[in-house]
């Protein structure tokens, strides 16, 4: 039986049977029929949960004339997102916002909520929800690129030459699948590096010294949201750019 974080334990007593059902339906035996949620999903229903409750606050309590201190972080953080694929993609970029905000919201949390006892970050437990974030990105710019220039985006993999389409296509196809290994790896290999310093050194000086990594800690947590958003927010340029 794997270690199981308090929550994790929760919701496999609550929906062992029926989430075991489930991955059985799809033909995927879970190693632990007992308790098929690992704490990786645990943390991810979690954030979920905590971004959903933190959406309905703010739209709750929408005011042009009186706007709260959480309508103002997100107003803040929407506002930077959307400045900088305005920036990098060009005056059309608006139709991408709401992807790239709920793609930073959803990193950042899952980023941050590591630092609370008890808890762990998703990002940096398993490789498989970095992963999920960057497959979900890959299939996102495709389709975006597809849906402004049509079949005509297929194109951008043979190169400016068509005599040269043979080798550049291969070429173009293995540098769009490492762009999803990038992002994973990136993203994790920070998370899992943070996750473990902050632990050894809380296990080896409990008092003063730690404070200073859990700010390092925070700072990395931001910083690999932001590396990720902005690196989806450029694949997206190279999809929709207006030459395809």
């Amino acid at each position: 039986m794997p270690e199981q974080l308090w929550i994790t334990r929760l919701l496999n007593q609550a929906f062992a049977g029926p989430v075991d059902a489930l991955l059985r339906a799809l033909h995927i035996s879970p190693q632990y029929p007992q308790a098929p949620i690992s704490n990786a999903v645990a943390m991810q229903v979690l954030v979920f949960a905590i971004l959903l409750i933190l959406f309905a606050l703010v739209r709750s309590r929408l005011s042009v004339d009186n706007p709260g201190a959480l309508q103002h972080v997100f107003e803040g953080l929407h506002g930077f997102i959307n400045d900088q694929s305005e920036e990098i993609i060009g005056h059309h970029s608006s139709q991408y916002t709401p992807y790239l905000a709920a793609l930073g919201y959803y990193i950042l949390v899952s980023n941050l909520i590591g630092l609370i006892p008890g808890f762990e970050s998703p990002t940096g437990v398993s490789p498989s929800v970095p992963l999920g974030c960057a497959i979900l990105s890959f299939f996102y710019y495709h389709a975006q690129g597809f849906k402004h220039a049509g079949v005509g985006y297929v194109k951008h993999f043979a190169g400016p030459m068509p005599l040269l389409a043979p080798l550049m296509v291969p070429i173009e196809l293995i540098s769009h699948l490492a762009r999803v290994l990038s992002l994973t790896i990136r993203l994790y290999a920070n998370m899992f590096a943070g996750d473990m310093v902050t632990l050894v050194f809380f296990s080896l000086i409990p008092i003063g010294v730690p404070i200073l990594f859990l700010g390092l800690h925070i700072g990395v947590s931001f910083l690999q949201t932001y590396i990720f958003v902005l690196l989806v927010t450029v694949y997206l340029q190279g999809a929709v750019a207006t030459d395809h």
